[in-house]
């Protein structure tokens, strides 16, 4: 659950902070008073790429930070594969400095664009008129079903096998590289070690 929202110098906006509570909220407003960059600021905030153009006083950095309540978010694993901290209360936070370059924090620490916007799109879903419902993504589908067919934990177990394994094959082809390289220099060593016994040296 979106908890607030904060945005500064961005577009339009200067500074603002808005608090949202459990329920219904609705933000009412004339043509032009800001409620599409309001959610154009939860956008960013939530992985959609940005440049200098978003920035109202280019002289000065955007920052837009989104606190959510993701305690009853299936989100653990998420945070554990990207080495993440967990936090119940969630902070994500955007910057856009002044060169136009982005930056992106899960709790303080920083992420990629796409950890962000991975994120982002398991903690809301904005609808407008040329967006892609959550309903038409291979993904949510397939927790759909899994959901439906109360085999969550299930998947998970499997999921975290799954990863386990991934890992150890891995490890396995460094392993059979390493091997490899031994092997080579071990012959070349028992080739220079002939050579000098056929030579047959004596020191003087």
């Amino acid at each position: 659950m979106l908890q607030s929202l904060k945005v500064k110098n961005f577009a339009l906006i200067s500074d603002v902070e808005l608090f949202f509570d459990q329920g219904m909220n609705i933000i009412t407003g004339e043509t032009g008073a800001g409620k599409s960059i309001l959610i154009g600021a939860l956008g960013l905030a939530l992985g959609n790429r940005a440049d200098l153009s978003s920035l109202r006083n280019k002289e000065d950095k955007c920052v837009i930070e989104a606190t959510f309540d993701i305690s009853n978010y299936d989100l653990k694993s998420f945070f554990h594969e990207f080495d993440l901290d967990y936090e119940p209360i969630t902070l994500i936070r955007r910057e856009i400095t002044t060169s136009g370059k982005s930056r992106a924090f899960i709790n303080d620490t920083p992420v990629n664009l796409k950890e962000l916007n991975d994120l982002g799109s398991q903690l809301i879903e904005i609808h407008s008129q040329y967006d892609n419902l959550q309903l038409f993504k291979k993904e949510f589908q397939f927790y759909s079903l899994d959901a439906l067919a109360d085999a969550v934990e299930l998947f998970q177990m499997f999921s975290g096998n799954y990863k386990s394994y991934r890992a150890q094959l891995k490890n396995l082809e460094t392993l059979r590289i390493k091997q490899a390289e031994l092997t080579k220099e071990s012959s070349f060593n028992q080739f220079l070690f002939d050579e000098l016994t056929v030579a047959e040296l004596e020191k003087i």
